[in-house]
Parts: structure tokens; sequence; C-alpha cells
């Protein structure tokens, strides 16, 4: 009987496995260290875990006459396919953490996703939509890194604070994150997975009571994930690409 520690087993292997098939992306730093975390297992190892877990319950539930068969082959295909992604992911978030430096915008890294946070104090003028000048420079360095890591989901959002009616923050915020997509797209980013939206006053991540917090909320955040349903690294039975 092919039991859920067997399952288990398998997950860490294909983790170690995919963790060990490339280089700690973080060279001359521990693991886990550029995002705070204090933990030793690298992304890559981790989404590769995770999906071999996945993968094996997937694989034993189909392949009923040989529930010990199926379960390592759906570890094997989709641990490699989710190391594939988090590799990938990791070499996006260390050349943008290097772009970005004294610029202003926050770079942070949130499970499989990347979101830069860029605040109101470098994006627009008030109650404007045209980009300001010292935004063009973190704007171009982002291009760079889209067109150099080309298989995101990019979904752009304009935010406000909530001074004001809320139709006109919901335009001003939407009429924002376009301006920052056509700006992209002007610079040979593809428009093809790419998104602008506007959230206006929502998710506000400060107190709108005093300045501080207003200017904290009025933001244009830029979120990369993964292309659902887009094969990372060219895995082929396990196999992991290294990218540059």
């Amino acid at each position: 009987m092919f039991t859920m520690r067997r399952l288990m087993i398998v997950a860490t292997a294909v983790a170690v496995l995919s963790g060990c098939a490339s280089p700690n992306p973080y060279d001359g730093q521990p693991q886990g260290q550029a995002d705070g975390s204090s933990q030793g297992m690298s992304k890559t190892a981790k989404y590769g875990g995770l999906g071999a877990l996945a993968g094996a319950l997937a694989g034993a539930a189909i392949n009923h006459d040989n529930r010990g068969k199926g379960a390592l082959i759906g570890a094997a295909v989709v641990g490699a396919s989710a190391a594939g992604y988090g590799y990938y992911a990791d070499q996006q978030e260390k050349k943008l953490r290097a772009s970005m430096a004294n610029t202003g915008v926050e770079v942070q890294r949130q499970g499989d996703q990347i979101k830069l946070i860029m605040p109101g104090n470098i994006t627009f003028a008030t109650d404007s939509a045209n980009i300001a000048p010292s935004f063009y420079q973190p704007l171009n360095n982002l291009a760079g890194s889209l067109k150099e890591f080309n298989q995101n989901q990019i979904e752009i959002v304009g935010y406000t604070d909530s001074t004001g009616s809320r139709q006109h923050n919901m335009d001003l915020s939407q009429r924002r994150a376009q301006s920052v997509a056509t700006y992209l797209t002007s610079q040979g980013v593809s428009g093809a997975n790419l998104s602008a939206r506007g959230a206006g006053p929502d998710s506000p991540v400060a107190n709108n009571g005093d300045a501080n917090g207003r200017a904290q909320n009025r933001r244009v955040e830029v979120n990369l994930k993964a292309i659902p349903g887009q094969q990372y690294g060219g895995q082929q039975q396990g196999q992991v690409q290294q990218y540059p």
C-alpha cells in the first residue's frame, strides 16, 4: 500500500533534486536572505517540493493499478515544473532588486509572485496621470527586466488615498495604471500578458487619517506571476533549464 508517508518521502526527494539542479540564485548570500527569511531552503526547492507532493497525490489517484509508480511520475513532472518557475522568478527578483536600488521602488517576493511597489512621491504629481520625471528611470529599468524575463503575467494596479470622491479616485487610478502600461509597451514590453486596472482607495496599506499614511496609499503596484499553462525552463522529464 502506497501510504502518505511514502508520498512525503517522494516529494522530499524531488525537492532536494530540484534544489541541487540549480545553483543558489542569491550568490554570496545565505539562501532566503533576499526576502528577509532566515530559513535555509531556497524558493526553487520549496516550489519543487510542494509541486512534487501535489503531483504525487495526483499521480497516485490517477494510476489506480500501481499507485506507487503513478505517484513517482506525478511528483517528477509537477515538481520539476514548479521548480522551473521558482528558479525563473529567483533570477528575475535578483536582477530587479539590483536595478531598483536607490530608485524608491520596493521589490517584494510573495510566494510565487514578485511585487513592485512604486510610491506616489516618484510616480505622478497630485491629481495627474502624467508620468513624473523621477518615474522614468525606474520604468526604464523595469522595461529592461520585462524584456529580458518575458514569460510573466504582468498586472499593473493604480491606487489612491481616500481624499475626494470614490468615482474620481477610481478614474484617476485607472488612468495612472494605464499610463504605466502604455509607457512600458512603448519601450518594447509585450502587451500580450499585460493588464492595467485602477483600484482607487481600495486595499490601503496605511491609515488615510494622516498625511504620511495617505502618501503610502498613493502608489502603483506591478505584480509579476506565472502565465497559466506556461512551461518554465522547458523541462522534459525533470530537466532544469539554467536561465541567464
